[in-house]
């Protein structure tokens, strides 16, 4: 069993919300953390205004590929952060559930994706403070 924490982070296409959040926390915990991110009915590729977004603060999601929900991704993770997958989202006692409503950046702009962007850093930030022990 590691000791590092486990977080997944699950939408309902895995495209952007969920990627961009991993991302960050990728980022952020450098290698503190294990970082999962899936989705209930994964798109074809990762949304491009977020993978723009992303790119904008340094962050390069380009290899990262939509992945479906699995119950064991959901079982060997320590705090699951849906992020509007709603009833497709397994439960597991004794897991931490974190639901953040965002808007869903599909369809949208660069424009439009920033704001979600960093308000997913927000977070991010918040949720790792609560994971990693003060040093």
């Amino acid at each position: 069993m590691s000791d590092k924490p486990s977080v997944l982070f699950v939408c309902v296409h895995n495209a952007g919300r969920s990627q961009m959040a991993a991302g960050w926390l990728r980022h952020l915990a450098s290698g503190t953390v294990e970082v999962r991110s899936a989705g209930s009915a994964p798109a074809d590729q990762i949304n491009p205004a977020a993978v723009e977004a992303m790119r904008e603060v340094g962050i390069d999601i380009t290899d990262q590929t939509p992945r479906r929900l699995e119950h064991e991704t959901v079982e060997a993770s320590d705090v699951i952060v849906t992020m509007g997958c709603g009833d497709a989202c397994p439960v597991f006692p004794g897991k931490r559930y974190e639901d953040w409503k965002l808007d869903d950046p599909a369809g949208k702009g660069i424009d439009a994706v920033r704001p979600i962007r960093d308000e997913i850093r927000a977070r991010v930030e918040r949720l790792l403070t609560e994971l990693r022990p003060t040093a």
